[in-house]
């Protein structure tokens, strides 16, 4: 079971954020916070192995709460339209990002992609994060570029492919590999370029590309 924490300071959306991860089957909801400082203490407490957090909460904020979490992987509920927070929290290595308007099997797919390790991110997030990151100018434009001369041509390829926001499965289809070669790629990507998640990799990507 997947033990996972929900904060949010309203309660009609926890109990149906609730609701929603524990019909997934393998989620269990062992504790809710209504604001940052109280979903800190209770990841400690509860030993969550995901922290489902709302960026805009009282006392503490999603991101400031996320920042003090160092065990439990960190998924960020946020609105539309909030791009520098997420851009933020990309940086800051958090595990992944759903709309506060998804679907309950994005949410469940969100939770369980963070558990297994893996960043997600909304579509529409991943398509806001990716548009409007910071032009890679000056030094970190080439550090970026230092940093992917480290991939073989192959690896290259297959960053392209994820900075678009594909699946392992759909990159697998493009590059005619299976999932599981793609995922061995995927990790060796980003040990090579030392990047927490997939989300990261594709922003070191754009830094390269964007004019400096």
């Amino acid at each position: 079971m997947i033990r996972t924490l929900i904060a949010d300071d309203e309660p009609l959306i926890t109990a149906g954020i609730r609701t929603v991860l524990e019909s997934a089957g393998d989620i269990e909801v062992v504790a809710v916070a209504g604001d940052g400082r109280e979903a800190v203490r209770a990841a400690h407490r509860h030993r969550v192995d995901v922290a489902l957090l709302d960026i805009a909460m009282p006392v503490l904020d999603g991101l400031a709460a996320a920042a003090e979490l160092t065990g439990p992987r960190v998924v960020l509920l946020t609105a539309f339209g909030d791009e520098d927070n997420v851009r933020r929290a990309v940086r800051q290595g958090v595990a992944g990002f759903v709309l506060k308007t998804c679907t309950p099997d994005e949410l469940i797919r969100a939770v369980r992609a963070a558990h297994a390790g893996h960043a997600y991110l909304s579509p529409a997030v991943a398509r806001q994060v990716l548009d409007l990151a910071a032009p890679g100018a000056g030094e970190r434009g080439r550090d970026a570029a230092d940093r992917l001369a480290a991939l073989t041509a192959r690896e290259a390829d297959v960053l392209a492919l994820v900075a678009q926001g594909l699946s392992n499965a759909e990159v697998a289809r493009r590059v005619h590999m299976t999932e599981a070669s793609v995922k061995t790629y995927v990790s060796r990507i980003l040990a090579k370029l030392n990047c927490a998640n997939r989300v990261q990799a594709a922003l070191l990507l754009r830094d390269a590309q964007s004019p400096g």
